[in-house]
């Protein structure tokens, strides 16, 4: 367990810790970084998940619920392994499958608790409630549920199908192709959404916004909450099915 469990938390509280962070520097009024713009949340978050893979590498690293749905649906493992770091093979079951989650989520409500912490003076300055949820979850630009929905699932679908086909690749740039993926995906297909791509990054937030004493918090939008988390999984689910298919043939 302590091979997928702890590498998981960690790896997701870093990303969510980095990401959330940007994203916290660039919004937050008086922070060195505010008005930093789009493309620096976007290269935030790629390098987020550029250091969650290298800290989670003993998993895996999916760090993404998605991810972790999308590798069951591929019909191949969880984790290869790496007989160099003596690291086994993690199979792709039910079971398994409960742990990264579980870790995921654990560990991105620490890494946006953290994020809190360390920009408390500046959420306490902040007067804008929509500004302070949007450091911890996404919403909408234009609030369509059904379109929103469907954009989440197409972006996922472009960052899992990519991901099950690093492997066979002669690349071997690993963390760094999967976070500049992710830059792509946030600098091409974020706008409408802000890109979620992973139910662990919005839903741990959303849960420590929910929780936290934030100053002037307001609510925490749960009526847009399961698109973030269903577009991910759908996305995650068919690009682990189109992407198995295409390595068998």
């Amino acid at each position: 367990m302590n091979n997928i469990f702890v590498p998981e938390l960690i790896g997701t509280a870093l990303l969510v810790l980095l990401g959330g962070g940007v994203v916290a520097n660039v919004i937050l009024k008086g922070t060195k970084g505010f008005g930093g713009g789009w493309l620096l949340i976007n290269f935030g978050w790629g390098l987020a998940v550029f250091t969650g893979v290298y800290a989670a590498f003993r998993s895996g690293a999916h760090l993404n619920p998605a991810v972790t749905v999308g590798l069951w649906t591929s019909g191949g493992d969880f984790f290869a392994g790496n007989a160099d770091l003596g690291l086994d093979p993690i199979a792709a079951n039910a079971g398994n499958a409960l742990i990264y989650i579980a870790a995921q989520l654990i560990g991105a409500i620490i890494g946006a608790v953290l994020v809190w912490v360390i920009y408390k003076d500046h959420f306490d300055a902040e007067e804008d409630a929509g500004t302070k949820l949007g450091v911890f979850a996404t919403g909408p630009a234009i609030r369509s549920l059904g379109r929103n929905f469907v954009t989440e699932v197409i972006a996922t679908f472009v960052l899992v199908f990519t991901i099950i086909h690093f492997g066979p690749t002669p690349t071997a740039i690993g963390p760094l192709a999967v976070a500049l993926v992710v830059v792509g995906i946030g600098a091409s297909l974020g706008g409408p959404t802000g890109y979620a791509i992973n139910p662990a990054r919005d839903l741990g937030p959303r849960i420590a916004h929910a929780l936290l004493p934030i100053k002037g918090k307001g609510t925490s939008d749960w009526g847009y909450s399961w698109v973030p988390i269903a577009g991910p999984l759908v996305g995650g689910a068919l690009a682990g099915l189109v992407g198995g298919a295409l390595t068998v043939v």
